[in-house]
């Protein structure tokens, strides 16, 4: 799989280091979050105007790329995904997640208010319960005290797997997460897929401070966006979803790498 993939080595160590030290002190108050889709080209670009501008890269053991996997539970009847799809303002996902590179795993539960706040809660896990965690106390009774679902409620749908750079300006008022390389395995279909050479962009931003890399996004035409990975993975993988207007962003993800999106 990654012999397909751009190779962002050269372009990732031309920008300065951040350890996740210093990138844990940087507290973004008044925080404006942003998405954005483009491809792998675009992004060595990209890459190549945030180092002129000073930005840092995130970098854990030496690396500036680490490895992620997302596993997302659901009702059985995609309860977190329609209340997506029919726009209900206010919804959760919940999903565990395991920083592979750096062996830690977590709960999360992320929850959006009716003023379009997403609001993230985790508990750290042992990784072996990535794919089930009922056994867990602890990780049950944080359910619990987090979400309006029970773990009798889901199960796991999906995973995710992806490579992230984290990127830092330097006034430290804006983060960027930057996801390529992402496969999308669904448990319930058996069925697998991944966006090629599609990338995913998230801007958190301190609101009262100019930002430098929407500047640099718009000079390579890189627009913003809304977009679910989880969303995106249940309409490519699930044919018995009723994906509706997710089908627009499966075509627009499409015409952002120039071909089409099948299974593996």
């Amino acid at each position: 799989m990654q012999s397909e993939h751009v190779s962002f080595n050269a372009a990732l160590e031309a920008l300065a280091p951040i350890t996740l030290e210093e990138m844990d002190g940087i507290k973004l108050m008044n925080r404006i979050d942003s998405k954005y889709l483009t491809n792998e080209e675009t992004l060595l670009r990209i890459l190549a105007d945030a180092a002129a501008a000073g930005y840092h890269v995130l970098t854990i053991g030496g690396k500036r790329m680490t490895r992620y996997n997302s596993i997302y539970y659901d009702t059985p009847s995609l309860g977190m995904y329609y209340d997506h799809r029919n726009k209900h303002l206010v919804r959760q996902k919940v999903r565990t997640r395991a920083y592979v590179d750096g062996g830690q795993a977590f709960l999360e539960i992320k929850r959006k208010n009716n003023k379009g706040r997403t609001n993230k809660k985790r508990t750290e896990i042992p990784p072996s319960e990535l794919m089930g965690f009922a056994a867990d106390d602890n990780a049950v009774a944080y359910l619990a005290k987090h979400s309006w679902y029970t773990v009798a409620d889901i199960s796991p749908v999906l995973s995710t797997k992806f490579r992230r750079i984290t990127l830092v300006n330097p006034a430290k008022t804006e983060r960027l997460t930057i996801d390529t390389a992402l496969l999308f395995e669904n448990y319930r279909t058996g069925r697998v897929t991944s966006l090629q050479d599609a990338v995913i962009i998230e801007l958190k931003q301190d609101g009262r401070a100019a930002s430098q890399m929407k500047g640099i996004l718009l000079d390579h035409r890189v627009k913003p966006t809304r977009v679910s990975k989880y969303c995106v993975a249940v309409t490519l993988t699930d044919p018995a979803a009723r994906a509706g207007r997710f089908n627009l962003k499966v075509r627009a993800i499409e015409k952002t790498i120039g071909k089409q999106i099948t299974a593996i």
